[in-house]
């Protein structure tokens, strides 16, 4: 501040001009910043509510995984709050018995073995249709890519009797190869829709230099745009596996209670025909949510940045 003045001494620092106490107050580009805007009210409460909304069934399907079998089917969950001594029947019991009971390793294994190669093969399958539709000239292209992108709009159920019929005379039903080519299939649009979406804002004069220096359009894809195109593959990633995963009709159609049912089916089969066994469903299932969490975790910066690209040019 300077002497006798009473003004506070702007501070170029980079591109801004800051005061003496660090507030920013406005860059040498002519954006101006206010280094403490409050977040609105209303945002925080919109923000809230939808943690809440997301929290509480979470709580409830925790909470009824360690409760005892009458509890969990005589009563509600959130009566452990107005009911202080159903705290002393908690247990951990449940956990052991739908592993047990479901046979939840077995499952675990044939539910890596679908979800694993249906997501990695359309990534890759969807990664070089989005580089010819990107970067390579053929006729029919714009048409062809309509045409593909127009197939999201119709439901995967309307497939599912054909494609039973055909594996049956194929005599693959039943098998992982199935249900590998039914989630392939079914997930294929949206791959190339949005990896080529991603792949047409990547800089042409990358291309451009990579064909002077001779390099091949498989080795400017696989060198130059596979690993620029990461936020791209790692966001279909996520919304492949967790369908797959968390599938249960195509899983049900193609494959059915046996030797390859995956976690879905063998969950499914812990709830009674009388509605008992929630106790048991619930701890099976927080068991399953712990691969798809892992999953979003490790690759949720990618996530935002490849399903944003492309929406907005200019």
């Amino acid at each position: 501040m300077s002497a006798g003045t009473g003004l506070i001494t702007p501070v170029v620092v980079g591109d801004e001009v800051v005061s003496e106490k660090g507030t920013s107050w406005i860059s040498r580009k002519g954006r101006k910043h206010d280094g403490s805007q409050p977040t609105s009210l209303w945002v925080k409460i919109v923000l809230a509510v939808i943690c809440l909304g997301w929290f509480i069934p979470v709580l409830g399907l925790l909470i009824t995984s360690v409760r005892a079998q009458d509890d969990a089917t005589n009563s509600g969950w959130w009566t452990v709050f107005t009911s202080p001594s159903s705290l002393t029947r908690l247990t951990l019991e449940n956990f052991g018995q739908a592993f047990t009971q479901a046979d939840l390793g077995e499952a675990f294994a044939n539910s890596l073995a679908i979800s694993i190669p249906a997501t990695i093969i359309p990534i890759l399958v969807a990664a070089f249709a989005a580089y010819a539709f990107s970067f390579m000239q053929f006729w029919g292209r714009d048409v062809l890519l309509v045409l593909i992108v127009a197939l999201l709009v119709i439901p995967n159920q309307v497939a599912l009797v054909p494609l039973l019929k055909l594996y049956g005379d194929l005599g693959i039903n039943g098998t992982f190869l199935a249900v590998w080519l039914a989630h392939i299939g079914f997930g294929m649009p949206l791959a190339v829709y949005l990896i080529r979406n991603y792949m047409s804002t990547l800089p042409k004069e990358v291309i451009e230099s990579a064909k002077i220096d001779g390099a091949s359009h498989f080795q400017t894809f696989w060198r130059l745009i596979i690993p620029m195109s990461t936020p791209a593959l790692a966001s279909f990633a996520i919304f492949q596996f967790l369908w797959v995963w968390n599938d249960l009709l195509v899983a049900l159609v193609f494959i059915g209670p046996g030797a390859n049912q995956p976690l879905t089916i063998a969950l499914n089969g812990l709830l009674g025909q009388q509605g008992q066994g929630w106790q048991l469903l619930t701890a099976g299932g927080l068991i399953t949510m712990l691969v798809p969490i892992a999953v979003f975790l490790s690759l949720q910066r990618y996530f935002v940045r490849g399903l944003t690209a492309g929406s907005v040019k200019g």
